[in-house]
C-alpha cells in the first residue's frame, strides 16, 4: 500500500533558507499483530508442571519458572492461579478425572462378570494408573487429605474411587461378599495395592511382574471376603 506524503530539499535564496517541497510515494506496511504464543495458557501450564512433576518433583514447580519456559511474563499465571499450591490443585484435580476414566473403563468392560473377575480387573487397572503416573498418584492422595482440599478435588477422589464401591456392592447383593461397609471393603484393596506398588522396582517384585502378583492378591483377598456359610 502506498501513501502521498511530501519530502523536500533546502536552498539558499539570498539571506534566506527555503525549502523546496516535493511529491513523493511511500510504501506503507502493517506489522502483522504478534500472536500470543499460547491459545490456552492454563492448559499449558498444567502439561509443563506434571513434566516438571515427574523429572524432578514438586519441588522443581514455581510459577516463575514455568512463566519463563512458555515464554510469558511472570504475572501471566496469575490469570489462571493464584499461587503454586492452586496450579498442584488443580493438577491433582487432572489426575483424578484420568484415574477417574481408568477404573470406569475398567469396571464397564467387566460387566455382567463374577466378582473375582471384575475386582482383578479393577485392580490390574489401579496398578496400572500407579506404575505409569507414580507421582501423579503421590500429588493426589497427598492433596486430597488436606485440610483444605478444594471440594471439586474431593469430589473427583470420591468419583473415581466409587469404581470399587460399586463393585463391592454389587459382589455383596450377588452373595459373593461377606456384608459390611462396600467403602471399608475397597480400602482393603486399594491399601495392599499402593502397598505392593510401593516396594516394586520397575513394574516387578522379586522378579516377578506386578500384573501376575495382583492376580495373586486379589484371589487371597476374594478368600477372605467370600460368604461363610
Amino acid at each position: 500500500m502506498f501513501a502521498n506524503v511530501y519530502g523536500g530539499y533546502y536552498v539558499v535564496n539570498g539571506n534566506m533558507l527555503q525549502i523546496i517541497p516535493r511529491p513523493c510515494k511511500v510504501l506503507v506496511v502493517k506489522a502483522t499483530p504478534r500472536p500470543y504464543h499460547h491459545g490456552n495458557l492454563r492448559e499449558a501450564l498444567l502439561r509443563a508442571a506434571e513434566k516438571r512433576l515427574v523429572a524432578s518433583g514438586v519441588q522443581d514447580i514455581s510459577l516463575r519458572e514455568l512463566s519463563r519456559e512458555l515464554g510469558v511474563s511472570h504475572t501471566s499465571p496469575r490469570r489462571h492461579f493464584a499461587d503454586k499450591q492452586a496450579l498442584l490443585d488443580a493438577l491433582a484435580l487432572r489426575g483424578f478425572e484420568r484415574f477417574d476414566e481408568t477404573l470406569g473403563r475398567a469396571a464397564r468392560q467387566q460387566r455382567g462378570q463374577d466378582f473375582k473377575a471384575r475386582l482383578t480387573k479393577l485392580a490390574r487397572a489401579y496398578v496400572g494408573f500407579a506404575l505409569k503416573h507414580s507421582a501423579l498418584l503421590s500429588l493426589m492422595l497427598e492433596a486430597k487429605h488436606r485440610p483444605d482440599a478444594p471440594r471439586e478435588l474431593l469430589e473427583a477422589s470420591e468419583r473415581a474411587f466409587a469404581h470399587a464401591h460399586t463393585t463391592f456392592a454389587e459382589g455383596q447383593a450377588a452373595g459373593e461378599v461377606v456384608p459390611g461397609d462396600p467403602w471399608r471393603l475397597s480400602i482393603v484393596v486399594f491399601s495392599a495395592l499402593l502397598g505392593l506398588v510401593s516396594i516394586s522396582t520397575d513394574g516387578k517384585f522379586k522378579g516377578v511382574t506386578l500384573d501376575r502378583l495382583t492376580g495373586e492378591i486379589i484371589e487371597r483377598i476374594i478368600l477372605g471376603l467370600r460368604p461363610r456359610s
